[in-house]
């Protein structure tokens, strides 16, 4: 799969036809040369980021369950046999305020080339981030959903 041209939706039926669609996604990320490869999910509640991210691990090896870090904020994941050496997965939901990404170590994850990092709702922490990677937004369209690359 070649990497999806921006701004072109694609429709998905159900939450399984998205981690397909985020497995292959997954596959064709390549490293940065000097920062972590940062990924921005966008969407309502419900829409399927955190589904998104498990089709994701699971094509990158992960085998444990792969849940939103909503409360906990940020999981990291080691990789094996991979492009990257950790997945960092976070949840911005509950983040308020200038410096909210400071306790999460967010420079230091940044700043290692060998990272994936994924963070749902970042338009909540927006300040704070350098421009992301791959810029993605999922919507519920009927029963399935509609994901945008940017």
């Amino acid at each position: 799969m070649e990497t999806p041209t921006p701004s072109t939706p694609i429709q998905l039926s159900n939450l399984e036809e998205l981690q397909v669609e985020a497995a292959s996604f997954a596959m064709t990320l390549i490293p940065a040369d000097d920062h972590a490869l940062l990924i921005t999910l966008s969407g309502e509640l419900g829409t399927g980021k955190t589904s998104f991210t498990q089709g994701m691990a699971d094509a990158l090896g992960i085998d444990d369950p792969i849940t939103s870090p909503t409360f906990v904020l940020e999981k990291v994941y080691g990789l094996t046999g991979q492009k990257f050496s950790k997945l960092i997965h976070i949840d911005a939901y509950r983040l308020e305020g200038d410096t909210t990404l400071v306790p999460l170590g967010f420079d230091e994850l940044y700043a290692d080339a060998s990272n994936l990092i994924v963070i749902e709702w970042p338009e909540l922490v927006q300040s704070q981030l350098p421009l992301p990677d791959h810029q993605l937004t999922l919507t519920v369209s009927g029963e399935g959903r509609e994901l945008i690359y940017a």
